[in-house]
């Protein structure tokens, strides 16, 4: 699949170079291939190369692109790609905006929202209550609720017409800080307002509940969700299922799980990975086994959340049993065994649970599994995020003087593992042993700069961040479209070139 898209994308780059147009048809289902297979920038570059051949993509193709790079975390390449369009004529949406509103919010990035918004209103589109969701949440995240109620208050001012999803950001709000008697009120206030709680609404409240073992008043409100767009939902079962599990209530949980079932809605992976995880946490194996066997039947696909469920097996001694498992649900995977074991372990790696991953790697090698490059930089990732830095610098020390990857890359993956640990000061002093390499091949790259623009973000060293930044395209090495992504993403103040 992926040689095919490769060629795919090889071919149209010829062709646009020659100066022939490519087919919509071809074009849009090869941006629609390469985001599926997270190929996202190859996917913008088909975009441009599109546009600059006088070919307009769909409105639905390029809102699912941008909807893609917003999912990724990637907000600054989505604002650019957006103004690119923009710049070349492109009638963008209230649909697209939306969407860039709604990932802003999502990061808690307030004063990019509120500047969107002022420049829609100036280009004479009308802010709708998904636009007003989206600062809401961007307030509560950046500020907290009582700023977020200040904003709605405004927002209320200037003729806002709030709906139900606006209410709700605010009463999800309230109950992420933790003030659910305040978010009580505030719900049953709601109907005074002229509004009907939706199945959101109660699953919001349901959840604050649940995890604050007031069963009982969770009990009473779910009694009340009967009828049209409130009825509970898989949701709201998982929101059950998972808050009894977290609270050793395993036999309440199952209970509710057997019920969902019965009542004929369809479990999912996460229904099952909640139970799976306090059964592997008790360490009892043959329910653990029954329980999978039961998931797969009723086509429940393992996901990450699973593999890290069984990995608690290892925290009870039960390695050999984890591994069991696991390697009889490689067994039903349509993928080959080497691959399928590479996924298990950057699962696990992702999450920072490198004791049962170092465990079950040694389990898979006895089976004829070797690891390769990819695999080492996985568990040097999950060891920066176990805290685990001289772990990391190890398996750096020993994939070196074994040659196994790229020299610039390696290096690349233990900045980026430094970085995610909050440690960019250790970050530049391996950036540093990279420069006294000084060879072929080791080399700093634009991504090794930009890991380090990023940590230094994510440290909140604004200032200096802005201020190597402007260094670094000062002297070329990182080029100007990186540079205009972070001071979108990130909203760096008084940054000029």
């Amino acid at each position: 699949m992926e040689l095919r898209l490769n060629d795919a994308f090889f071919h149209m780059e010829r062709m646009v170079g020659k100066g022939q147009m490519p087919d919509v048809a071809q074009a849009t289902q090869l941006l629609y291939d390469l985001c599926k297979a997270n190929k996202v920038k190859k996917a913008i570059i088909v975009v441009e190369m599109m546009v600059d051949s006088g070919v307009m993509p769909d409105a639905a193709s390029y809102n699912f692109l941008v909807n893609c790079l917003c999912k990724r975390g990637s907000v600054g390449h989505a604002r650019l790609l957006v103004e690119k369009m923009e710049n070349h004529g492109y009638p963008t949406s209230m649909v697209t905006y939306n969407t860039l509103l709604r990932a802003l919010g999502k990061h808690g990035h307030l004063k990019q929202g509120l500047q969107l918004v002022d420049k829609l209103v100036q280009k004479g589109f009308v802010p709708n209550t998904f636009t007003y969701s989206s600062l809401l949440e961007a307030a509560y995240k950046k500020r907290g609720v009582d700023e977020a109620m200040k904003l709605f208050d405004g927002i209320i001012a200037k003729g806002g017409k709030p709906n139900m999803v606006t209410y709700n950001v605010l009463l999800n709000g309230l109950c992420k800080e933790g003030r659910t008697d305040e978010a009580i009120r505030f719900f049953r206030d709601l109907l005074s307002k002229g509004f009907n709680p939706n199945a959101v609404s109660y699953n919001i409240l349901l959840r604050n509940l649940c995890y604050e073992r007031r069963w009982e008043e969770a009990t009473e409100l779910l009694a009340e969700m009967d009828g049209e767009g409130r009825s509970p939902s898989v949701v709201t079962y998982n929101i059950l299922i998972g808050a009894l599990a977290l609270h050793d209530r395993i036999e309440h949980a199952l209970e509710v799980l057997d019920e969902m079932i019965r009542r004929n809605f369809k479990a999912n992976t996460v229904s099952y990975n909640h139970i799976i995880a306090c059964l592997c946490e008790e360490g009892n194996v043959d329910l653990v086994v029954n329980r999978l066997d039961e998931m797969i039947h009723r086509h429940c696909k393992p996901n990450e959340g699973t593999y890290n469920a069984i990995a608690l097996l290892c925290n009870q001694g039960k390695v050999q049993e984890a591994f069991s498992i696991i390697q009889s649900l490689g067994n039903k995977q349509n993928a080959s065994t080497h691959d399928f074991y590479k996924s298990v372990l950057l699962s696990l790696c992702k999450k920072g649970n490198t004791y049962p991953a170092f465990k079950l790697l040694y389990e898979m090698t006895k089976v004829g599994f070797t690891p390769d490059s990819s695999t080492y930089k996985s568990l040097i990732l999950g060891l920066c995020l176990d805290g685990m830095l001289d772990g990391a610098m190890e398996i750096f020390a020993f994939m070196e003087e074994n040659k196994l990857g790229s020299g610039s890359d390696n290096f690349n993956t233990l900045i980026l593992g430094f970085c995610k640990a909050q440690r960019t000061d250790l970050a530049l002093k391996i950036f540093e042993m990279m420069i006294e390499k000084g060879t072929k091949g080791y080399m700093p790259t634009e991504a090794t700069y930009s890991i380090l623009v990023e940590g230094m973000i994510h440290e909140k060293e604004i200032n200096l961040a802005a201020y190597v930044l402007k260094e670094l395209h000062r002297r070329q090495v990182v080029s100007q479209y990186t540079v205009e992504r972070f001071v979108m993403q990130y909203d760096l103040e008084g940054f000029s070139l």
